[in-house]
């Protein structure tokens, strides 16, 4: 979450008032994240989070709010889109793609105990089954593809040791996926971004996901490598907790088992939620937009969790203590 277009109290107002959500008592913007202006509002009847989005489309958009529509109906604990008197959830503002989503209770996470990790893991599978007859299709955006496209973009910043490092990784996934057992991957929605900061929990117990302005249609073990190298590791050495990741992965499986070629190919995920996060966190740095509070993530931070991975890779022993 970031600003990079200013909103008024006036016009927050006017959109608040057209989906009949009460009268503006506070907003105040979001400091967090780097894709979208986000703005959290309370009105008399309720708190919201008021969302421009700063690179997803009129067109695009349908796909991540109806999901979180369908979701919210499956008994899945996620920001539920807030519709006119016409029915449509997608609005504009300042002319730009806006929605207004109600807010989740609580706050992060932001230093995970084993106890927390299975019960992300445990919602994470629950909200892999929820989707599964969701009607819409959409790629992972930020999958291999924009993967191929941005590194020689980003390419010219890097010293010749990240360069090589970043373009074997590449071949490495291109390779991977093009393989009979990635092909064969249990896939549906997923939300791709689901990092300590996109989860809230109401004092022990989790309250919700959120921000799902990443979600496409990928394997579910990349959104399972993806939690795992943000709620599982040591963050200032990007190690894996072995504990944490037991007990994430243990908790998914007990709600969704997972199939013999995600037990496998685990690692080489891992790997791929690490280039994934290392490539955008370049483009971020080095490409940056103009945004009022935005703050760049490190690159450097998953350049380590790859390189680790890549030397000690983790996998989940079904029937282990966790």
């Amino acid at each position: 979450m970031a600003v990079f277009t200013e909103v008024s109290p006036q016009e927050a107002a006017g959109l608040l008032s057209n989906l009949d959500l009460g009268t503006l008592q506070s907003m105040h913007g979001a400091t967090s994240g780097i894709e979208n202006t986000n703005y959290f509002v309370s009105t008399d009847k309720g708190d919201y989070v008021l969302t421009l989005f700063e690179r997803l489309s009129h067109e695009q958009l349908p796909f991540y709010l109806n999901l979180m529509h369908h979701l919210a109906h499956r008994g899945i604990p996620v920001p539920a889109p807030q519709a006119n008197a016409q029915g449509e959830i997608l609005h504009t503002l300042k002319g730009k793609p806006a929605a207004v989503v109600t807010r989740l209770k609580g706050r992060n996470q932001l230093a995970p105990q084993a106890a927390d990790c299975a019960q992300v893991g445990a919602m994470l599978a629950r909200m892999h089954e929820a989707g599964q007859d969701y009607p819409h299709q959409q790629p992972n955006l930020r999958g291999l593809a924009w993967w191929a496209e941005t590194i020689p973009v980003v390419r010219p910043h890097l010293s010749a040791d990240q360069a090589a490092l970043i373009e074997s990784e590449l071949v490495f996934q291109q390779e991977l996926a093009r393989s009979a057992s990635y092909k064969a991957l249990p896939s549906g929605p997923i939300h791709a971004d689901l990092f300590r900061d996109n989860v809230m929990f109401d004092g022990p117990v989790l309250s919700g996901f959120f921000d799902f302005y990443f979600a496409g249609c990928d394997t579910f073990g990349f959104d399972i490598a993806v939690c795992l190298n943000d709620w599982c590791i040591d963050l200032d050495t990007g190690a894996i907790d072995p504990i944490r990741a037991q007990a994430f992965v243990a908790a998914y499986d007990a709600q969704r088992q997972l199939t013999d070629d995600e037990l496998v190919l685990l690692p080489a995920l891992l790997r791929s939620a690490a280039l994934r996060f290392w490539t955008s966190r370049l483009w971020d740095y080095y490409l940056p937009r103009d945004a009022a509070m935005l703050k760049p993530h490190d690159p450097a931070h998953f350049e380590r969790v790859l390189t680790l991975r890549r030397n000690q890779p983790w996998s989940y022993q079904r029937g282990a203590a966790a």
